[in-house]
């Protein structure tokens, strides 16, 4: 008989955890410190542009070292593509938000119109807003492949406009082409980054009052038009 002792059967191996590994203080810490070089990345990318920008400039908004954002991110270039897709899932989770009262008690489209505009609004001018800008003004500095990931995100994001659109333009209320439509007043909204100062400026509910002003014909105009069109 072979008295060697016998290899370690399996179950008396240590038994591994199931489930994820707890995040440990440092996985932590880094997940805090890249949100953190997002949010300073957006500020400074829109105050003073991308190529005006350094990583060094970034690093130490953030107080880090000047080569530290490169554990984060590989390049300046990969950190400004990350702030522009952080700022589009933030603006779709957002407006979902926004819309599910909507949805639970079945509003009619043009108070779906207000909230969609409204949020638009929060979204461009409210707090945090630096990031949906730096995509707007600073798309030349990426990549194609990168503005393409960006444009499928665009297009979640404009969906649900589009059939409150088709119903207001129905209804008679819109009386534009839907598609032109919704560039012509994406490119409204989105251009008061531009020149809003919210310190001297209206309130995002007069903006959004004005916009909806703008963009849509009164009820009274809108049922005048539909009755000579049947005459």
């Amino acid at each position: 008989m072979d008295t060697r002792a016998s290899p370690p059967t399996p179950q008396s191996a240590a038994k591994r955890p199931r489930g994820r590994p707890r995040k440990t203080a440092q996985d932590r810490d880094d997940g805090n410190r890249r949100q953190q070089l997002l949010n300073c990345a957006a500020k400074l990318f829109r105050r003073k542009g991308f190529g005006a920008t350094s990583t060094r400039d970034i690093a130490a908004a953030v107080g880090m070292q000047s080569g530290s954002p490169f554990y984060h991110f590989k390049s300046k270039g990969a950190l400004l593509y990350a702030v522009m897709e952080e700022g589009m899932r933030s603006a779709i989770a957002r407006q979902q938000q926004a819309l599910r009262p909507a949805d639970a008690s079945g509003l009619d489209s043009e108070s779906r119109l207000r909230i969609l505009i409204r949020d638009h609004f929060d979204v461009l001018l409210g707090p945090g807003s630096d990031f949906i800008p730096v995509m707007l003004y600073e798309a030349r500095s990426i990549t194609p492949r990168q503005r393409a990931a960006l444009a499928e995100l665009q297009g979640e994001y404009e969906g649900p406009w589009i059939p409150v659109l088709d119903a207001l333009h129905a209804g008679g209320r819109l009386k534009a082409d839907v598609k032109l439509a919704r560039l012509l007043m994406f490119g409204a909204l989105n251009w008061s980054a531009q020149w809003y100062d919210r310190r001297k400026g209206a309130t995002l509910d007069e903006l959004t009052d004005a916009a909806m002003a703008l963009f849509l014909a009164a009820p009274a105009a809108a049922a005048k038009g539909a009755a000579a069109s049947a005459g």
